[in-house]
């Protein structure tokens, strides 16, 4: 498409998402038809023939690969919810559903990932950061219950064949669900992503694409600013705040030492982003800050490494690919993880690298 067809189309997709954004409600959880068979208790009757229920986000549910939930001590909790705090200590919750009885072996990490104490450790000073976080009034603004598509990327998005500006159809909406606005607050839809780089003002034959994804990512915050003001209120929050709310669910998927880095740089600007009172979570001593640090640059590492990877492989974060490029994926994949391994001893690169083993996958 051309600069002008992508700008159309961005601006017809924030047309289309408008129309979910714009509906206010009550409650945060997932929207059903009210003749669903689940427990009265836990519906909220929302408008004639809907009900609010449990989230359906897979955020909330035991059903990602090779990510099992334990609920031994603590209770699946799934809303739906009526405040903030309510639905913040479900996040707390479903990272704390995430992490394996500390006396086993399930679920093995690389040793930078830490221990399951350290974890729930940081989960429980989450819970008290959190329950003073949501006091603010800046997040109670951005905490207004909004309804958007949650995988709202190119690959779900269908476009006229004569005139690729028309949304035909958008696809993948089971995980649709109704969340606090500030749980987008970081988030770009692949179709309006732009990365600057030092090339950007270089001659290069990828020049005309960045100079592109550059105006179609203006589009996209003018849109968001013009039709969506619940989620443009969200950018009134600082990015550690905002941080905070996206990672203080995930410890076991990112590591402990990614949300310890979160808890630090709130506790330690605290007051300078006019939080009331003081930070339940206590800025370290000298040598905890050195052992974290060694933590976190080995856990940067193995995300940069992350990063390289998908680039290369052309995959989603997840690893998701196309079903017509699944061959020529998974060979390249195999010359990519052999061209490390040059450099690196096999038990080392196996601890860091963010996929399977290409043997393994080739036997699926």
């Amino acid at each position: 498409m051309s600069l002008e067809q992508q700008i159309t189309c961005t601006g017809a997709i924030m047309k289309n998402v408008k129309q979910m954004a714009a509906i206010d409600f009550h409650a945060y959880g997932s929207l059903y038809f009210d003749n669903i068979d689940i427990d009265s208790a836990l519906k909220y009757s929302f408008a004639p023939g809907y009900v609010i229920g449990p989230h359906c986000g897979s955020t909330y549910r035991d059903c990602e690969v090779r990510e099992p939930r334990y609920y031994s001590s603590v209770k699946p909790n799934r809303g739906p919810w009526f405040d903030p705090a309510a639905y913040c200590s479900a996040l707390i919750d479903v990272g704390v559903s995430r992490l394996p009885p500390v006396d086993t072996s399930v679920n093995e990490k690389p040793s930078y990932h830490g221990a399951v104490v350290e974890h729930i450790r940081l989960l429980n000073f989450g819970r008290d950061v959190a329950s003073k976080l949501i006091e603010d009034a800046r997040i109670q603004r951005a905490a207004a219950p909004i309804l958007l598509h949650q995988d709202l990327h190119k690959r779900n998005i269908f476009v006229s064949d004569e005139d690729p500006t028309i949304i035909t159809g958008i696809i993948d909406w089971q995980s649709s669900s109704i969340n606090p606005a500030f749980m987008h607050a970081n988030e770009v839809p692949d179709f309006a992503a732009y990365i600057p780089t030092p090339d950007d003002h270089s001659p290069s034959k990828d020049l005309l694409a960045g100079v592109n994804a550059k105006f179609c990512n203006q589009a996209f915050i003018a849109g968001v600013r013009l039709l969506m003001p619940k989620l443009s209120a969200t950018w009134e929050l600082d990015d550690d705040v905002a941080r905070f709310f996206e990672y203080c669910h995930r410890t076991y998927r990112d590591g402990a030492g990614i949300f310890r880095q979160v808890l630090m740089d709130l506790a330690h600007r605290w007051k300078e982003l006019g939080l009331a009172g003081s930070c339940p979570y206590p800025l370290p001593t000298p040598e905890e800050w050195l052992a974290h640090r060694e933590e976190y640059k080995a856990l940067e590492q193995a995300q940069e490494l992350k990063e390289l990877v998908t680039s290369r492989l052309n995959t989603a974060s997840d690893g998701w690919v196309p079903t017509n490029f699944w061959k020529e994926t998974i060979e390249n994949h195999q010359k990519l993880y052999d061209a490390f391994l040059q450099n690196m001893g096999e038990e080392d690169l196996r601890e860091v690298w963010p996929f399977d083993e290409p043997c393994s996958i080739l036997e699926v």
